[in-house]
């Protein structure tokens, strides 16, 4: 039996019971709405558990959650404070947070939508367009093929003009700045093959290319909606960071308690922290005493005991009893808004890496515009045909256009992401497996991603009766996560009569059994020297007290996911924010040379930068909020689907598994599709190669060149599939 590593973290009891029908028809929105982080839930029971929780308050409206992003939609009567229902939840086993929606915006996909929609129009044309020619090929008499020319031209001009916008877009966006990228050659050869054509039908020439441009626009809109697909990420992990403030705090006052907004709060003012409340802002303890989790912000696996005269942070949850905080920093100057512009200034440095499509595109483009121009003139000096230089010259566009290296990244890329999806690793963007390619150094967090980030009670077996018993009892009475895992783990036996139980904020629980005091608590609780583990002390009267060690238990998969990192050539390294004891404990566990404990977030963000300029590529594996800046600022990153949402946000790849043991496939898939990527560049270069001298010295149509680009686009996606063919690859 076990509890959580993070304190604020509590089990799911939704989980615990068969899943049950949502609670009735819930109505209209009406009221206020409120948004709540639920980062523990998981399944369907969780969802039942929090909605019929909510809904059993006359206050709720409404309420709705969404397992995906771990979040809860609640309508409520105005006036009803957030905190009430955090509460509630609480109770009944589920952590919640406050979201504040307005740092978040909005994540619905147009862009994707809208490409879809292209697509099916310029497919739909294509294919009515190539119904018509296949007329004309087949003999079509003068009059006849003019008809179903002007027929083709009516489909495909108003098809071409909507569904080639990206790159008419994109390429006018390049022209105007004086620069060249891949939309410009595309843009112009569907523009001059899409005229000449046009011009062709007009004089009753014999050909036309209107299903060429079509089947171009096609295939393009197909390559650019899978490299959308490829680079579409979850939200910005700064957002999600921001939107967990507190919106609203209580301010004391000469004249008492008072209610404002976040915005409104000063250095100097009193503030005050309810117990399962997150700290609002940096500040003092003037008054009470608690336990602190700072799990989310620097990964300590156990709270920390705040008196008078603790210094607190900004995002650090308050568990056990209420404090008075003097403000020492509101606003951008507390420790979760500068871990905000820290996460953004990484997030910005990342994005900064230039795909390979990308870096080829800037030498394609201009060969490719130089070879057309260098056809057309020649053929125009050669013939003195204005209208034949231009054909070829189309003809040459045409067939170098650069489809098949539009679809080599993002067709690798998207079967690569399929294949690693059934593994359980969602990829999330569209350079990941590029960066994650180059990976020589592997960073693993501890808490929560190396361990399952629970606390089990490691020895029982040398308890007298007596002491569990007693053990039992105490631990029983107190909600405290050390408590709660001792509860767990002597749960086979009967706890002893207690009475008397008193607890002592941030030390410990104390009763009488049998007249005799017994306590349960940290080493100065019970009297005696501390030493380095994690664990609480029993002492019954004047006994030798024993101490009740707790220990983290490994992830799924994690020993073998270390192992086969380190046989494949990977530097693994350790950093965390937990102590030395626990850290050393671990790294030990699974033969890690190079690790380091008590890093604060900073710390963590300045390791890597370290490793970085020393040349070394890394591979970040984390999942608190202490873990975020370093996830956004590594090369390439991935955390599991059981962090923080502003975690999952900053990485790259989200574990969706428990198990640790795809971690290695991640990075040879990832080789295994910049090596097809490579080839899907020679391919391209080799059929460039082979036909261009063709169309340049005239023998190839602008239909003829459409067909071998639709060859060499097709190529280059059986290429990719190779990669969905498991260990054949």
């Amino acid at each position: 039996m076990s509890v959580t590593e993070h304190p604020s973290i509590v089990a799911c009891p939704g989980c615990l019971a068969a899943p049950q029908l949502r609670a009735g028809a819930q109505g209209d929105a009406i009221g206020e709405t409120i948004h709540l982080s639920l980062p523990a839930i998981h399944c369907a029971g969780c969802i039942a558990t929090v909605e019929r929780g909510l809904l059993s308050r006359a206050d709720v409206h409404r309420a709705r959650v969404n397992l995906n992003r771990k979040r809860a939609t609640v309508n409520v009567t105005p006036g009803t404070m957030p905190e009430t229902l955090i509460d509630h939840l609480s109770d009944l086993g589920i952590q919640a947070n406050l979201l504040d929606t307005s740092a978040l915006g909005a994540s619905s996909d147009t862009h994707g939508r809208a490409l879809l929609l292209r697509i099916a129009i310029a497919g739909f044309a294509m294919m009515n367009v190539m119904l018509m020619s296949v007329a004309i090929w087949s003999g079509a008499g003068d009059a006849t093929r003019t008809l179903f020319h002007w027929l083709s031209a009516a489909i495909t001009l108003p098809a071409i003009a909507y569904a080639a916008q990206p790159f008419f877009r994109n390429g006018w966006q390049a022209v105007r700045v004086a620069r060249l990228n891949m939309d410009v050659p595309i843009s112009l050869a569907l523009i001059l093959a899409t005229a000449m054509s046009l011009y062709e039908t007009a004089a009753g020439g014999a050909d036309a290319y209107f299903d060429a441009a079509l089947s171009l626009t096609f295939f393009l809109l197909v390559g650019r909606y899978l490299d959308h697909r490829c680079r579409s990420s979850a939200r910005s992990a700064a957002s999600e960071l921001a939107a967990l403030e507190v919106p609203r705090v209580t301010r004391l006052t000469a004249d008492g308690r008072e209610v404002i907004n976040l915005s409104q709060a000063a250095i100097g003012d009193h503030i005050v922290v309810l117990p399962g409340g997150r700290v609002p802002v940096d500040g003092i303890v003037l008054d009470g005493s608690s336990d602190i989790d700072r799990a989310m912000l620097t990964g300590e696996s156990l709270p920390i005991a705040a008196r008078i005269g603790t210094q607190l942070s900004a995002g650090e949850v308050n568990l056990t009893g209420p404090l008075t905080l003097r403000a020492t920093a509101v606003g951008d100057d507390t420790t979760l808004r500068r871990m905000v512009t820290m996460i953004d200034a990484a997030e910005s440095a990342r994005n900064t890496y230039t795909a390979l499509a990308d870096r080829a595109a800037a030498i394609y483009a201009p060969a490719v515009h130089l070879l057309a121009f260098t056809a057309f003139v020649g053929w125009f000096v050669f013939s003195g045909d204005a209208r034949l230089a231009l054909n070829i010259a189309i003809a040459v566009l045409i067939i170098t256009c650069p489809c098949a290296l539009g679809l080599a990244v993002p067709a690798v890329s998207t079967a690569a992401a399929g294949r690693l999806f059934r593994r359980g690793l969602l990829v999330k963007d569209g350079t990941a497996l590029e960066r994650i390619a180059k990976t020589d150094t592997v960073v693993f967090d501890k808490t929560g991603t190396l361990t399952e980030g629970k606390l089990e009670v490691g020895i029982t077996a040398g308890l007298t009766e007596n002491q569990c018993a007693v053990a039992l009892a105490l631990s029983q009475s107190s909600s405290h996560p050390v408590s709660r895992a001792i509860a767990l783990g002597l749960e086979g036996a009967c706890a002893a009569p207690i009475t008397d139980i008193s607890e002592q904020a941030a030390s410990g629980i104390s009763g009488s059994w049998q007249n005799q005091p017994v306590k349960l608590g940290s080493a100065a609780f019970v009297d005696v020297l501390p030493n380095d583990q994690h664990g609480a002390w029993l002492r019954i009267a004047d006994g030798a007290p024993v101490f009740l060690p707790l220990v983290a238990r490994l992830r799924d998969g994690a020993a073998e996911a270390v192992d086969a990192l380190r046989a494949s050539g990977q530097n693994i390294h350790l950093i965390s924010g937990d102590n030395h004891a626990a850290t050393r404990s671990l790294a030990q566990s699974l033969n890690i040379t190079e690790w380091h404990a008590d890093q604060r977030p900073e710390d963590k963000v300045a390791y890597l930068d370290a490793l970085a300029a020393q040349g070394h590529f890394v591979l970040m594996v984390g999942d608190g909020l202490n873990d975020t800046g370093a996830l956004a600022s590594a090369h390439a990153s991935l955390s599991p689907a059981s962090a923080v949402d502003a975690a999952r946000a900053a990485s790259d790849v989200v574990m969706l598994g428990h198990s640790m043991s795809a971690l290695p496939e991640l990075i040879s898939t990832a080789k295994k599709a910049k090596s097809r990527i490579i080839e899907n560049f020679a391919i391209a270069a080799g059929y460039n190669a082979l036909v261009i001298p063709f169309a340049m010295a005239g023998f190839v149509t602008p239909l003829l060149a459409a067909i071998f680009m639709s060859t060499s686009s097709i190529t280059v996606l059986l290429n990719a599939m190779r990669l969905t063919l498991g260990g054949r690859t």
